[in-house]
């Protein structure tokens, strides 16, 4: 086939190297280059080094706005385009290019966490399973047809980066699957009475507030884990915290029962792995090592 495809971060890049191993991607959509690091450079995206990487004409247009970047997109005389992750709505003119319309992979059960962070917001609220929908894509958030999906298990203590590389890997094997079936498969009308919505994440949620129970606050670390990552003030720094379980133990809310033991509200939990500022995540036996914890966290 000949696609189109739009991503933008490191989720999408497997999805585009399947696809460019099986299939004629005739150009590749991404966010325009972003200020970043100490310098604030522009930053290619992670799926815009890719295409170039593997020789594809990358286009990066702000929006589609313009008749000519429509144009010029439905000039690629494409079958059909695959999206994800690419951060902009789509008008129904560029979804109406492509011969066959255009499939988004979508990191979610849908209709269950539709919208912006639907791995994070599985996380957190404690989902036994989440997965990967293949949906046809029309002009509502997320609300297509879904003509394939498929259900993965969410470990106890998975974090979202964690569950992000292995939903990843899963869109990309799925999308595959959805090509080759494409003119066989029988898309799936959302039932509108299960929807949930992801909302993105907002680093004012990011504080740890001990007086939580202990499961929830692991849920809420691994959750945020990598980013923005959970957050304590250690003294004078803020201290990310990225990987917990739950743990043995009672006590008032905040106070360290033993190692990076803390008590919660109800229960306690154990912080397996967190980062102090300007350092590489490490190991809490690392961490402990050159940080004093006090009695009781704030």
């Amino acid at each position: 086939m000949r696609v189109i495809f739009m991503g933008t971060p490191d989720f999408s890049v497997p999805v585009l190297e399947a696809l460019a191993r099986e299939h004629e991607v005739v150009a590749v959509y991404s966010q325009p280059p972003r200020p970043a690091g100490r310098g604030k450079k522009d930053r290619p995206s992670p799926v815009q080094l890719c295409a170039e990487r593997l020789g594809i004409e990358v286009r990066t247009p702000r929006n589609f706005k313009a008749p000519e970047d429509r144009e010029a997109l439905a000039a690629l005389n494409a079958d059909i385009a695959v999206v994800v992750a690419y951060g902009l709505i789509l008008p129904q003119a560029v979804l109406d290019a492509p011969a066959k319309g255009c499939l988004n992979i979508h990191a979610s059960l849908l209709p269950r966490w539709r919208g912006a962070a639907p791995i994070h917001r599985a996380v957190m609220a404690g989902d036994a399973q989440t997965g990967i929908c293949i949906m046809q894509m029309e002009a509502g958030l997320d609300t297509g047809p879904v003509l394939l999906r498929e259900a993965t298990d969410i470990g106890a203590t998975e974090t979202t980066g964690a569950l992000h590389d292995r939903l990843s890997g899963m869109g990309a094997r799925l999308i595959l699957d959805a090509l080759a079936q494409i003119d066989t498969l029988t898309p799936e009308v959302q039932p509108e009475t299960s929807v949930t919505y992801a909302a993105k994440i907002d680093k004012a949620e990011a504080r740890i507030d001990w007086s939580r129970p202990a499961a929830d606050l692991v849920r809420h670390i691994n959750g945020l884990s990598p980013f923005p990552g959970a957050w304590v003030e250690i003294g004078d720094e803020r201290v990310k915290l990225l990987h917990a379980a739950l743990a043995d133990g009672n006590g008032p809310a905040g106070r360290v029962l033993h190692g990076f033991t803390i008590a919660c509200g109800t229960g306690a939990l154990e912080v397996l792995q967190a980062q102090r500022p300007g350092k590489r995540p490490m190991a809490a036996q690392e961490v402990l090592r050159g940080l004093v914890l006090p009695e009781t966290l704030a």
